[in-house]
């Protein structure tokens, strides 16, 4: 199976747009198209349905997707075991976070070689078994073989509709959540954000839906800029885009601010001087003073390798 198919295929899942994984990718969204239409023809499904609104998996295309994670998880797992090579890390989503901070080391440190990966919840067995360097997840359990270096407090923001009752708040305590619909299709029970918004849900009384197939965060955009009554919830350095139409408001949520904390994860024992020096360049945030963390967020040292 042509791996780069499949790629741009978990690609195109993370990005919501045939366009929009191709930047990712740094292709024409002319080879993304091709790609993803050679591996349907290999596969003899449809795993897309493009919609006005973007990609939308199929069935088929929800059925392959934790294969092709597992494949290119496979492949990083073949790579480690024949070189050292460039640092892996892994970073959940591109959109996300955790891949801002890991751009902004790549820029300051053009010299370090870097792959970066998406592998969702596998990332912990692929950290124990050294097919990737290091990973940033909220500290759940550390397995002992492990280590972890808090790096960031990320705030949590609503996202609303403009026709929504607190769309014109400038801003909005957790306590004020309650009642409202905060729909999360992409809450995954067992993974460490599920773990995240139960607590959160459970410490303010919210109503978090995360029932039904996840269609994306396109397809919950829409539903959030057409209700006065659904809301969501999104990390203050997610890059979220919408049409202009949908008129959506970004609302900072206080008294207190609840964080998602990021830490950077690595296998006890990984002496890769690129790794060394990812943790030297995550080692300058600050603590957000009277956040609201959940009770299991470990607090990682902030100890990091000293230069030479």
């Amino acid at each position: 199976m042509d791996l780069d198919a499949v790629r741009t295929f978990v690609a195109v899942v993370e990005a919501g747009r045939f366009q929009d994984a191709a930047t990712e990718l740094s292709v024409t969204q002319q080879a993304v198209s091709k790609r993803i239409a050679a591996l349907e023809r290999s596969l003899g499904v449809r795993l897309f349905t493009r919609t006005a609104r973007g990609a939308v998996l199929t069935g088929d295309g929800e059925a392959f997707l934790p294969h092709a994670r597992e494949l290119l998880s496979a492949e990083l797992r073949a790579l480690a075991s024949v070189r050292d090579g460039p640092l892996r890390v892994d970073v959940i989503g591109r959109r996300l976070c955790p891949a801002t901070l890991l751009r902004g080391f790549h820029e300051a440190h053009p010299d370090v070689a870097l792959e970066v990966a998406t592998l969702f919840d596998t990332a912990i067995a692929a950290l124990r078994e050294g097919s990737i360097d290091a990973s940033f997840r909220a500290v759940v359990a550390l397995p002992e073989d492990l280590d972890a270096q808090w790096v960031l407090d990320e705030p949590i923001q609503l996202l609303c509709g403009s026709r929504h009752p607190l769309a014109g708040a400038p801003s909005v305590a957790p306590a004020e959540l309650a009642g409202h619909r905060i729909r999360l299709p992409g809450v995954v029970p067992g993974t460490e954000w599920g773990a995240y918004y139960a607590a959160f849900a459970a410490a303010f009384d919210l109503w978090i839906d995360a029932a039904g197939p996840n269609f994306g965060t396109e397809v919950v955009l829409d539903t959030v800029a057409e209700s006065a009554d659904v809301v969501t919830l999104v990390g203050a350095g997610s890059r979220v885009w919408w049409p202009p139409g949908h008129d959506l408001r970004r609302v900072p949520i206080e008294d207190p601010v609840p964080v998602y904390p990021h830490s950077l994860l690595w296998r006890r024992g990984n002496a890769h001087p690129g790794l060394a020096a990812l943790r030297r360049h995550l080692a300058t945030s600050e603590r957000v003073a009277g956040a609201w963390r959940p009770g299991w967020a470990a607090q990682p040292s902030q100890t990091v390798p000293r230069t030479g």
